[in-house]
Protein backbone atom coordinates (compact mmCIF):
# COMPACT_ATOMS: atom_id res chain seq x y z
CA UNK A 1 0.00 0.00 0.00
CA UNK A 2 0.95 3.17 -1.05
CA UNK A 3 -0.24 6.51 0.77
CA UNK A 4 0.11 10.05 -0.20
CA UNK A 5 0.19 13.08 2.12
CA UNK A 6 0.04 16.13 1.07
CA UNK A 7 -1.73 19.92 1.45
CA UNK A 8 -4.30 20.80 -0.55
CA UNK A 9 -6.94 23.65 0.10
CA UNK A 10 -8.17 22.95 3.60
CA UNK A 11 -7.78 19.50 3.15
CA UNK A 12 -5.26 16.62 3.81
CA UNK A 13 -5.20 13.81 0.95
CA UNK A 14 -4.54 10.36 1.15
CA UNK A 15 -5.46 7.35 -0.78
CA UNK A 16 -4.66 3.47 -0.96
CA UNK A 17 -6.79 2.93 2.45
CA UNK A 18 -7.50 -0.03 2.84
CA UNK A 19 -10.87 -1.61 4.27
CA UNK A 20 -9.03 -2.88 7.43
CA UNK A 21 -7.96 1.43 7.96
CA UNK A 22 -11.12 2.28 8.29
CA UNK A 23 -11.63 4.45 11.55
CA UNK A 24 -14.15 2.64 14.31
CA UNK A 25 -15.93 6.36 14.31
CA UNK A 26 -17.14 6.43 10.48
CA UNK A 27 -17.56 10.50 10.68
CA UNK A 28 -13.88 10.18 11.88
CA UNK A 29 -12.16 13.48 10.06
CA UNK A 30 -10.14 13.90 7.37
CA UNK A 31 -6.69 13.88 9.44
CA UNK A 32 -7.71 11.44 11.82
CA UNK A 33 -8.35 8.76 8.77
CA UNK A 34 -4.60 9.98 7.37
CA UNK A 35 -3.25 9.15 10.71
CA UNK A 36 -4.54 5.96 10.59
CA UNK A 37 -3.68 4.92 7.07
CA UNK A 38 -0.46 6.03 7.76
CA UNK A 39 0.13 3.66 11.15
CA UNK A 40 -1.85 0.81 9.33
CA UNK A 41 0.84 1.29 6.16
CA UNK A 42 4.00 0.57 9.11
CA UNK A 43 4.10 -3.20 9.34
CA UNK A 44 4.51 -4.44 6.23
CA UNK A 45 7.64 -1.94 5.85
CA UNK A 46 11.61 -3.58 5.96
CA UNK A 47 12.38 -0.27 7.74
CA UNK A 48 10.83 2.54 9.33
CA UNK A 49 8.12 0.82 10.90
CA UNK A 50 8.10 1.34 14.46
CA UNK A 51 7.04 4.91 15.90
CA UNK A 52 9.20 5.96 18.65
CA UNK A 53 6.83 7.74 21.32
CA UNK A 54 7.87 9.46 24.90
CA UNK A 55 4.78 9.94 27.45
CA UNK A 56 5.47 13.65 29.14
CA UNK A 57 3.32 13.96 32.21
CA UNK A 58 0.39 13.70 34.15
CA UNK A 59 -2.43 16.86 34.26
CA UNK A 60 -0.81 20.24 35.08
CA UNK A 61 3.20 18.86 34.92
CA UNK A 62 2.69 17.88 31.38
CA UNK A 63 5.68 19.78 29.06
CA UNK A 64 7.89 19.85 26.06
CA UNK A 65 10.35 18.71 28.62
CA UNK A 66 11.48 15.34 28.46
CA UNK A 67 11.34 15.01 24.43
CA UNK A 68 13.62 18.30 24.75
CA UNK A 69 15.98 16.26 26.50
CA UNK A 70 15.76 13.28 24.01
CA UNK A 71 16.71 15.93 21.15
CA UNK A 72 19.11 17.27 22.86
CA UNK A 73 21.11 14.13 23.82
CA UNK A 74 20.04 12.40 20.81
CA UNK A 75 19.25 14.87 17.55
CA UNK A 76 16.09 12.95 17.18
CA UNK A 77 12.21 13.69 18.42
CA UNK A 78 9.46 11.07 19.49
CA UNK A 79 7.31 10.52 16.67
CA UNK A 80 4.50 10.48 19.50
CA UNK A 81 3.98 12.80 22.73
CA UNK A 82 2.05 11.04 25.55
CA UNK A 83 -0.17 12.92 27.83
CA UNK A 84 -2.92 12.42 30.56
CA UNK A 85 -5.62 14.15 31.97
CA UNK A 86 -5.03 13.15 35.31
CA UNK A 87 -8.31 13.03 37.66
CA UNK A 88 -8.07 13.01 41.30
CA UNK A 89 -9.02 15.72 44.31
CA UNK A 90 -8.46 18.56 41.72
CA UNK A 91 -10.80 17.06 39.07
CA UNK A 92 -10.19 16.60 35.99
CA UNK A 93 -6.45 18.26 34.63
CA UNK A 94 -6.66 19.06 31.18
CA UNK A 95 -5.30 22.70 30.14
CA UNK A 96 -1.67 22.14 30.48
CA UNK A 97 -1.77 18.67 28.78
CA UNK A 98 -3.55 20.30 26.14
CA UNK A 99 -1.24 22.86 25.70
CA UNK A 100 1.72 20.26 25.28
CA UNK A 101 -0.05 18.11 22.77
CA UNK A 102 -1.41 21.35 20.98
CA UNK A 103 2.38 22.47 20.90
CA UNK A 104 3.78 18.88 19.64
CA UNK A 105 1.05 18.28 17.20
CA UNK A 106 2.21 22.00 15.59
CA UNK A 107 5.63 20.88 15.51
CA UNK A 108 4.98 18.10 13.15
CA UNK A 109 4.44 15.04 15.73
CA UNK A 110 1.48 12.65 16.84
CA UNK A 111 -0.31 13.02 20.11
CA UNK A 112 -1.62 10.05 22.52
CA UNK A 113 -4.13 11.13 25.38
CA UNK A 114 -5.08 8.99 28.52
CA UNK A 115 -6.34 9.19 32.04
CA UNK A 116 -6.33 8.37 35.34
CA UNK A 117 -10.24 9.07 36.12
CA UNK A 118 -11.51 9.28 39.48
CA UNK A 119 -14.32 7.26 40.83
CA UNK A 120 -17.57 8.57 39.96
CA UNK A 121 -19.35 5.97 42.47
CA UNK A 122 -17.79 7.95 45.33
CA UNK A 123 -17.15 11.21 46.37
CA UNK A 124 -17.29 12.82 49.79
CA UNK A 125 -17.52 16.84 50.23
CA UNK A 126 -18.06 17.09 46.61
CA UNK A 127 -14.06 16.48 46.22
CA UNK A 128 -13.43 13.45 43.71
CA UNK A 129 -11.06 10.68 44.18
CA UNK A 130 -10.76 7.08 44.45
CA UNK A 131 -8.40 6.13 41.23
CA UNK A 132 -7.50 2.80 43.18
CA UNK A 133 -10.61 1.71 44.71
CA UNK A 134 -11.46 -2.13 44.00
CA UNK A 135 -15.18 -2.27 44.94
CA UNK A 136 -16.79 -0.58 42.31
CA UNK A 137 -19.62 -1.75 40.34
CA UNK A 138 -19.37 -0.39 36.95
CA UNK A 139 -23.16 -1.21 36.17
CA UNK A 140 -24.30 1.47 38.32
CA UNK A 141 -22.30 4.08 35.93
CA UNK A 142 -24.06 2.69 32.99
CA UNK A 143 -27.81 2.63 35.33
CA UNK A 144 -29.30 6.39 34.54
CA UNK A 145 -31.00 6.43 37.93
CA UNK A 146 -28.14 6.57 39.82
CA UNK A 147 -25.90 9.35 41.38
CA UNK A 148 -22.99 7.39 40.07
CA UNK A 149 -24.28 7.86 36.30
CA UNK A 150 -24.98 11.37 36.80
CA UNK A 151 -20.59 11.80 38.18
CA UNK A 152 -19.74 9.57 35.64
CA UNK A 153 -21.57 11.86 32.88
CA UNK A 154 -19.65 15.17 34.00
CA UNK A 155 -16.78 13.28 34.79
CA UNK A 156 -17.00 12.53 30.92
CA UNK A 157 -18.05 15.57 29.72
CA UNK A 158 -14.63 17.45 31.24
CA UNK A 159 -12.75 14.77 29.53
CA UNK A 160 -14.60 16.09 26.32
CA UNK A 161 -14.00 19.32 26.96
CA UNK A 162 -10.39 18.79 27.14
CA UNK A 163 -10.44 16.41 23.79
CA UNK A 164 -12.68 19.29 22.38
CA UNK A 165 -10.08 21.84 22.85
CA UNK A 166 -7.78 19.57 21.10
CA UNK A 167 -10.27 18.95 18.10
CA UNK A 168 -10.55 22.43 18.22
CA UNK A 169 -6.43 23.22 17.80
CA UNK A 170 -6.50 20.42 14.60
CA UNK A 171 -4.79 17.20 17.10
CA UNK A 172 -5.67 13.64 15.86
CA UNK A 173 -5.61 12.23 19.33
CA UNK A 174 -4.60 8.21 19.73
CA UNK A 175 -7.31 8.30 22.55
CA UNK A 176 -6.44 5.39 25.48
CA UNK A 177 -8.96 5.22 28.01
CA UNK A 178 -9.70 2.67 30.90
CA UNK A 179 -5.75 1.24 30.25
CA UNK A 180 -4.77 -2.11 32.12
CA UNK A 181 -8.35 -3.27 32.27
CA UNK A 182 -7.47 -6.57 32.71
CA UNK A 183 -5.29 -5.63 35.84
CA UNK A 184 -6.36 -5.04 39.74
CA UNK A 185 -4.79 -1.69 40.66
CA UNK A 186 -7.37 0.74 39.04
CA UNK A 187 -11.19 0.94 39.83
CA UNK A 188 -12.58 -0.10 36.61
CA UNK A 189 -9.60 -3.05 36.20
CA UNK A 190 -10.71 -6.65 36.33
CA UNK A 191 -14.38 -6.27 36.17
CA UNK A 192 -17.09 -8.69 34.44
CA UNK A 193 -15.95 -8.30 30.67
CA UNK A 194 -19.37 -8.08 29.22
CA UNK A 195 -20.01 -5.07 31.58
CA UNK A 196 -16.91 -3.17 30.56
CA UNK A 197 -17.42 -3.47 27.16
CA UNK A 198 -20.91 -1.58 27.53
CA UNK A 199 -18.77 0.85 29.79
CA UNK A 200 -16.65 1.24 26.62
CA UNK A 201 -18.97 1.62 24.15
CA UNK A 202 -21.19 3.83 26.40
CA UNK A 203 -17.85 6.47 26.29
CA UNK A 204 -17.41 5.67 22.91
CA UNK A 205 -20.96 6.65 21.34
CA UNK A 206 -20.89 9.91 23.72
CA UNK A 207 -17.62 11.21 22.20
CA UNK A 208 -18.27 10.61 18.83
CA UNK A 209 -22.35 10.76 18.46
CA UNK A 210 -23.62 13.57 21.29
CA UNK A 211 -20.11 15.50 21.76
CA UNK A 212 -18.98 15.16 17.94
CA UNK A 213 -15.38 14.16 18.55
CA UNK A 214 -13.92 13.22 15.22
CA UNK A 215 -10.84 13.41 16.22
CA UNK A 216 -9.95 10.43 18.16
CA UNK A 217 -8.55 6.97 17.06
CA UNK A 218 -9.34 4.59 19.65
CA UNK A 219 -6.63 2.70 21.42
CA UNK A 220 -7.18 -0.65 23.48
CA UNK A 221 -4.17 -0.78 25.40
CA UNK A 222 -4.60 -3.69 28.43
CA UNK A 223 -1.55 -4.60 30.56
CA UNK A 224 0.62 -7.48 29.70
CA UNK A 225 -0.51 -10.79 31.34
CA UNK A 226 -3.73 -12.68 31.86
CA UNK A 227 -6.86 -11.87 29.67
CA UNK A 228 -5.13 -9.11 27.49
CA UNK A 229 -8.10 -9.77 24.44
CA UNK A 230 -10.96 -10.72 27.15
CA UNK A 231 -12.56 -7.27 27.19
CA UNK A 232 -12.23 -5.79 23.51
CA UNK A 233 -14.94 -3.78 22.94
CA UNK A 234 -15.80 -4.85 19.31
CA UNK A 235 -13.77 -3.97 15.47
CA UNK A 236 -16.30 -1.07 15.37
CA UNK A 237 -14.78 0.95 18.56
CA UNK A 238 -11.69 0.42 18.30
CA UNK A 239 -8.79 1.61 15.84
CA UNK A 240 -5.44 0.70 17.72
CA UNK A 241 -4.34 -2.06 20.13
CA UNK A 242 -1.56 -2.52 22.46
CA UNK A 243 0.03 -3.62 25.28
CA UNK A 244 1.69 -1.94 28.61
CA UNK A 245 4.61 -3.65 29.84
CA UNK A 246 7.37 -2.56 32.50
CA UNK A 247 10.57 -5.35 32.18
CA UNK A 248 13.87 -5.25 30.96
CA UNK A 249 13.28 -8.45 29.35
CA UNK A 250 11.84 -7.92 26.05
CA UNK A 251 10.65 -11.52 24.85
CA UNK A 252 7.38 -13.70 25.44
CA UNK A 253 8.44 -15.18 28.92
CA UNK A 254 8.53 -11.74 29.88
CA UNK A 255 5.88 -10.06 27.99
CA UNK A 256 2.65 -12.46 28.14
CA UNK A 257 -0.68 -11.73 26.10
CA UNK A 258 0.67 -10.98 22.91
CA UNK A 259 -0.72 -13.62 20.93
CA UNK A 260 -4.05 -13.17 22.18
CA UNK A 261 -4.24 -9.27 20.99
CA UNK A 262 -1.78 -9.90 18.10
CA UNK A 263 -4.88 -11.82 16.40
CA UNK A 264 -6.90 -8.78 16.34
CA UNK A 265 -6.78 -7.26 12.81
CA UNK A 266 -5.96 -3.73 14.37
CA UNK A 267 -2.10 -1.82 14.08
CA UNK A 268 -0.36 -3.18 17.56
CA UNK A 269 2.29 -1.73 19.31
CA UNK A 270 3.56 -0.77 23.27
CA UNK A 271 1.06 1.36 24.53
CA UNK A 272 3.32 2.14 27.82
CA UNK A 273 6.83 0.42 28.07
CA UNK A 274 9.45 1.16 31.06
CA UNK A 275 12.21 -0.97 32.04
CA UNK A 276 12.83 -2.82 35.44
CA UNK A 277 9.62 -3.31 36.65
CA UNK A 278 6.27 -1.11 37.59
CA UNK A 279 8.15 1.00 40.16
CA UNK A 280 11.96 2.27 41.03
CA UNK A 281 13.53 1.61 37.73
CA UNK A 282 17.27 2.31 38.44
CA UNK A 283 17.65 4.24 35.24
CA UNK A 284 20.37 2.04 33.46
CA UNK A 285 18.67 0.38 30.71
CA UNK A 286 19.80 -0.47 27.20
CA UNK A 287 17.11 0.47 24.72
CA UNK A 288 18.39 -0.85 21.97
CA UNK A 289 17.04 -4.46 23.99
CA UNK A 290 13.63 -3.14 22.98
CA UNK A 291 14.23 -2.39 19.18
CA UNK A 292 15.93 -5.81 19.23
CA UNK A 293 13.52 -7.75 21.62
CA UNK A 294 10.93 -6.13 18.96
CA UNK A 295 12.47 -7.01 16.08
CA UNK A 296 13.03 -11.18 17.42
CA UNK A 297 9.55 -11.28 19.18
CA UNK A 298 7.09 -8.78 18.68
CA UNK A 299 7.00 -8.24 14.77
CA UNK A 300 3.20 -6.83 14.32
CA UNK A 301 4.59 -3.31 16.59
CA UNK A 302 4.07 -0.12 14.59
CA UNK A 303 4.76 1.75 17.56
CA UNK A 304 5.75 2.19 21.62
CA UNK A 305 5.52 5.27 24.08
CA UNK A 306 8.02 5.31 27.15
CA UNK A 307 7.19 6.29 30.39
CA UNK A 308 8.24 9.10 32.22
CA UNK A 309 10.82 9.61 34.98
CA UNK A 310 13.46 7.17 35.57
CA UNK A 311 11.46 4.83 32.50
CA UNK A 312 12.05 7.42 29.88
CA UNK A 313 14.16 7.84 26.85
CA UNK A 314 16.17 10.33 28.27
CA UNK A 315 17.05 8.36 31.46
CA UNK A 316 18.36 5.53 30.16
CA UNK A 317 21.44 4.77 28.34
CA UNK A 318 22.02 4.27 24.39
CA UNK A 319 18.55 5.76 23.59
CA UNK A 320 20.44 7.59 20.55
CA UNK A 321 21.43 4.02 19.16
CA UNK A 322 17.54 3.33 19.43
CA UNK A 323 16.69 6.28 17.47
CA UNK A 324 18.97 5.58 14.98
CA UNK A 325 17.89 2.24 14.43
CA UNK A 326 16.85 1.95 10.89
CA UNK A 327 12.93 0.27 12.05
CA UNK A 328 12.63 3.28 14.09
CA UNK A 329 10.56 6.41 13.11
CA UNK A 330 11.00 9.77 14.16
CA UNK A 331 9.13 12.81 14.13
CA UNK A 332 11.19 14.48 11.69
CA UNK A 333 10.83 11.14 9.52
CA UNK A 334 7.06 11.45 9.63
CA UNK A 335 4.97 12.34 5.98
CA UNK A 336 5.01 16.27 5.64
CA UNK A 337 1.31 17.22 6.50
CA UNK A 338 0.41 14.17 8.53
CA UNK A 339 0.31 16.12 11.61
CA UNK A 340 0.51 19.86 12.22
CA UNK A 341 -0.23 22.98 11.21
CA UNK A 342 2.53 23.63 8.50
CA UNK A 343 3.89 21.34 6.01
CA UNK A 344 7.71 21.15 7.81
CA UNK A 345 7.34 18.30 10.07
CA UNK A 346 11.37 18.66 11.08
CA UNK A 347 12.75 20.17 14.46
CA UNK A 348 11.83 23.18 15.69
Amino acid sequence: MKFLFGLLPGALVFCGLHASAQTANPDANEKARAVLAYIHSLEPRTDKRVLSGQFSNFGDHASLRLVNQIHEQSGHWPAILGVDYLGGRAGIRCDQADRAAIDYWNQGGLVTVSTHLYDPTKTWANVPGGLRDRDVDLNTLLDTNTEAHTNWMHELDLVADGLTELKTNGVVVLWRPFHEMNGDWFWWNGKDPDTFIKLWRQMFDYFTQTRKLDNLLWVYGPNHGKNTAAYYPGDQYVDIVGLDAYTDFVDTDHIRGYPQVAKINKPFGFSEFGPHGASDPPGDFDYTNLINGIRANFPRTVFFMSWNAKWSLASNSNVTALLNDPWIVNREDLPKGLAGAQQDSGGR
